[in-house]
Protein backbone atom coordinates (compact mmCIF):
# COMPACT_ATOMS: atom_id res chain seq x y z
CA UNK A 1 0.00 0.00 0.00
CA UNK A 2 1.21 3.44 -0.99
CA UNK A 3 1.68 6.00 1.59
CA UNK A 4 2.68 9.96 0.69
CA UNK A 5 4.14 12.80 2.16
CA UNK A 6 3.44 16.57 2.48
CA UNK A 7 5.78 17.19 -0.38
CA UNK A 8 4.22 15.13 -3.04
CA UNK A 9 6.24 12.34 -2.80
CA UNK A 10 5.42 8.19 -2.71
CA UNK A 11 6.58 4.84 -1.04
CA UNK A 12 5.30 1.68 -1.69
CA UNK A 13 6.87 -0.90 0.43
CA UNK A 14 7.50 -4.29 -1.01
CA UNK A 15 6.11 -7.55 -0.40
CA UNK A 16 9.26 -9.35 0.39
CA UNK A 17 12.05 -8.23 1.76
CA UNK A 18 9.79 -6.22 4.26
CA UNK A 19 12.20 -3.24 4.83
CA UNK A 20 12.52 -2.52 0.97
CA UNK A 21 10.47 0.52 -0.96
CA UNK A 22 9.70 2.24 -3.80
CA UNK A 23 9.75 5.58 -4.17
CA UNK A 24 8.46 7.96 -6.69
CA UNK A 25 6.46 12.01 -7.24
CA UNK A 26 3.10 11.64 -7.28
CA UNK A 27 0.52 12.73 -9.85
CA UNK A 28 -0.08 15.49 -8.31
CA UNK A 29 4.18 16.45 -8.57
CA UNK A 30 3.98 15.93 -12.34
CA UNK A 31 1.21 17.88 -12.97
CA UNK A 32 2.44 20.97 -11.53
CA UNK A 33 5.66 20.32 -13.01
CA UNK A 34 4.49 20.03 -16.03
CA UNK A 35 6.44 18.16 -18.92
CA UNK A 36 9.44 16.26 -16.75
CA UNK A 37 12.83 16.46 -19.12
CA UNK A 38 15.18 15.17 -16.68
CA UNK A 39 15.90 13.19 -13.57
CA UNK A 40 19.06 13.20 -11.13
CA UNK A 41 18.69 10.11 -9.20
CA UNK A 42 20.78 9.21 -6.20
CA UNK A 43 23.51 7.07 -6.04
CA UNK A 44 22.67 3.62 -5.05
CA UNK A 45 24.42 3.02 -1.86
CA UNK A 46 23.78 6.54 -0.38
CA UNK A 47 22.10 6.75 3.12
CA UNK A 48 19.60 9.27 3.72
CA UNK A 49 17.44 10.76 6.82
CA UNK A 50 13.58 11.05 6.57
CA UNK A 51 13.05 14.82 4.72
CA UNK A 52 16.76 14.59 3.11
CA UNK A 53 16.95 15.62 -0.65
CA UNK A 54 17.46 12.87 -2.98
CA UNK A 55 17.19 13.82 -6.21
CA UNK A 56 15.85 16.28 -8.58
CA UNK A 57 13.08 16.43 -11.38
CA UNK A 58 13.35 19.39 -13.89
CA UNK A 59 10.64 19.99 -16.44
CA UNK A 60 10.17 22.88 -18.86
CA UNK A 61 8.16 24.60 -16.31
CA UNK A 62 10.52 24.42 -12.91
CA UNK A 63 13.23 21.92 -10.98
CA UNK A 64 12.15 20.48 -7.67
CA UNK A 65 13.67 18.50 -4.88
CA UNK A 66 13.12 15.00 -3.94
CA UNK A 67 12.28 14.34 -0.50
CA UNK A 68 13.09 10.89 1.03
CA UNK A 69 9.84 9.91 3.13
CA UNK A 70 11.48 7.75 5.22
CA UNK A 71 15.28 6.97 6.22
CA UNK A 72 17.15 4.50 4.57
CA UNK A 73 19.54 3.13 2.23
CA UNK A 74 19.28 3.73 -1.53
CA UNK A 75 19.60 0.22 -3.02
CA UNK A 76 18.38 0.72 -7.11
CA UNK A 77 17.70 3.38 -9.39
CA UNK A 78 15.30 3.52 -12.14
CA UNK A 79 17.53 3.66 -14.90
CA UNK A 80 15.15 3.53 -17.34
CA UNK A 81 13.50 6.73 -15.69
CA UNK A 82 16.95 8.24 -16.39
CA UNK A 83 17.05 7.75 -20.12
CA UNK A 84 13.41 8.62 -20.31
CA UNK A 85 12.27 11.33 -17.83
CA UNK A 86 8.88 11.66 -19.40
CA UNK A 87 7.97 8.08 -17.84
CA UNK A 88 7.71 10.42 -14.65
CA UNK A 89 4.37 12.21 -16.54
CA UNK A 90 3.12 8.93 -18.25
CA UNK A 91 3.29 6.56 -15.14
CA UNK A 92 4.23 8.50 -12.34
CA UNK A 93 2.93 5.87 -9.72
CA UNK A 94 4.21 3.00 -12.13
CA UNK A 95 7.10 2.84 -14.25
CA UNK A 96 8.10 6.51 -13.21
CA UNK A 97 9.40 5.62 -9.50
CA UNK A 98 12.72 6.99 -9.09
CA UNK A 99 14.50 4.71 -6.82
CA UNK A 100 14.19 2.07 -4.32
CA UNK A 101 15.46 1.83 -0.42
CA UNK A 102 16.10 -0.54 2.27
CA UNK A 103 14.05 1.28 5.01
CA UNK A 104 15.99 1.99 8.07
CA UNK A 105 13.28 2.39 10.94
CA UNK A 106 9.75 1.25 8.70
CA UNK A 107 7.64 2.69 11.53
CA UNK A 108 8.46 5.98 9.80
CA UNK A 109 5.89 4.95 7.23
CA UNK A 110 2.90 5.59 10.04
CA UNK A 111 3.73 9.20 9.84
CA UNK A 112 2.90 9.28 5.82
CA UNK A 113 -0.37 10.17 4.62
CA UNK A 114 -2.53 6.83 3.23
CA UNK A 115 -4.18 7.64 -0.30
CA UNK A 116 -7.23 9.42 1.31
CA UNK A 117 -5.71 11.76 3.36
CA UNK A 118 -3.46 12.68 0.50
CA UNK A 119 -5.64 13.14 -2.18
CA UNK A 120 -7.54 15.68 0.55
CA UNK A 121 -4.13 17.59 1.26
CA UNK A 122 -3.34 17.55 -2.56
CA UNK A 123 -7.02 18.95 -3.71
Amino acid sequence: MKKYSEEHVWIAPDEAPEAVATVGITVHAQEVLGDVVFVELPAVGAVFAAGATAGVVESVKAAADVYIPVGGTVTEVNEALRADPSLANTDPLGAGWFFKITMTQPSELNALMDELAYAGFAN
